[in-house]
């Protein structure tokens, strides 16, 4: 997270009725419908943009543009691929298209999804579309190491705060600037965070992140190996790694336990089975 800017190595997934106060810079994009964007978007692959959405800065595309019904774009829209524009789109500095220009409503992104897995099974490709969908509904923990932004609906993010209406999940080597409110969070290693944090559920967060901020947590905090908190930890529970540093105080209704190493626990039970000396007769 820039200043004015979210960088992407991956695509990018935004949420009906999101609130976003930056620009983009991200392989692809795809908004939802009522989507806010206080600043530019630039995109390498495809940008989907659904209806009433507000881009108050410039788009530019290196591929193809799909511009919702009633879309409005402060800037100006480049695209050095196919414009496919739906009716009473504003585009207050013009545009600038390569390829084919059809002035039509674009498919909503749900009916793609639908269209496009309907032309798998038209192929007979069954068996692929069956492992997307597990995939997609699987009920297991997502990977933190794919390279995407998924921002659910109705999330709200700010130079000051990241809002999420649910659970938020944080994969590793990021940079990012605010302080997060969400139900629950789940931090990869190697990130660092301008801000606080504050969750109804679970905080957990991996090995060697940097918190310049307080936690705040109804629920269980835990903090793996070589993370560093600047400030501040209040929970009802906190599991915490010896090597883990925090500024602050830390206070837990519920109790701290440290976690150690599995490795240095093995040694000490084994030290312990020797020194402790045979008492039957």
């Amino acid at each position: 997270m820039e200043e004015h800017t979210i960088v992407v190595d991956g695509d990018v997934v935004i949420g009906n009725h999101s609130d976003m106060g930056y620009g983009l810079i991200a392989n692809s994009a795809i908004l939802g419908e009522r989507v806010n964007l206080s600043g530019d978007i630039a995109t390498i692959s495809d940008v989907r943009i659904d209806i009433w959405s507000r881009i108050e800065g410039s788009v530019r595309t290196d591929e193809n543009a799909y511009i919702g019904e009633f879309v409005n774009i402060g800037g100006k829209l480049v695209v050095k691929g196919d414009l496919d524009v739906g009716n009473d789109v504003n585009i207050e500095d013009g545009f600038e298209a390569r390829g084919w220009i059809v002035v039509r409503n674009p498919v909503p992104v749900v009916a793609y999804i639908f269209l496009y897995i309907a032309e798998l099974l038209r192929l007979g490709k069954g068996e692929e579309v069956e492992k997307a969908l597990d995939d997609l509904f699987s009920n297991e923990e997502e990977e933190l190491s794919i390279d995407i932004m998924i921002i659910p609906n109705g999330s709200r993010i700010s130079a000051d705060s990241i809002r999420v209406p649910g659970t938020a999940k944080i994969g590793s080597d990021c940079r990012l600037v605010g302080n997060i409110r969400t139900e629950s969070l789940k931090m990869g290693d190697e990130t660092t965070l301008y801000g606080s944090i504050r969750t109804a559920g679970t905080v957990e967060l991996g090995e060697n992140n940097t918190i310049h901020g307080n936690i705040v947590s109804r629920g269980k905090v835990i903090i793996h190996e070589g993370t560093h908190v600047l400030g501040q930890i209040n929970a009802a529970l906190i599991n915490i790694h010896e090597s883990a540093r925090v500024d602050g105080v830390m206070r837990a209704s519920a109790g701290i336990s440290f976690i150690r190493d599995e490795e240095e626990v093995v040694k000490d039970n084994e030290l312990m089975r020797i020194d402790v000396p045979n008492t039957q007769k």
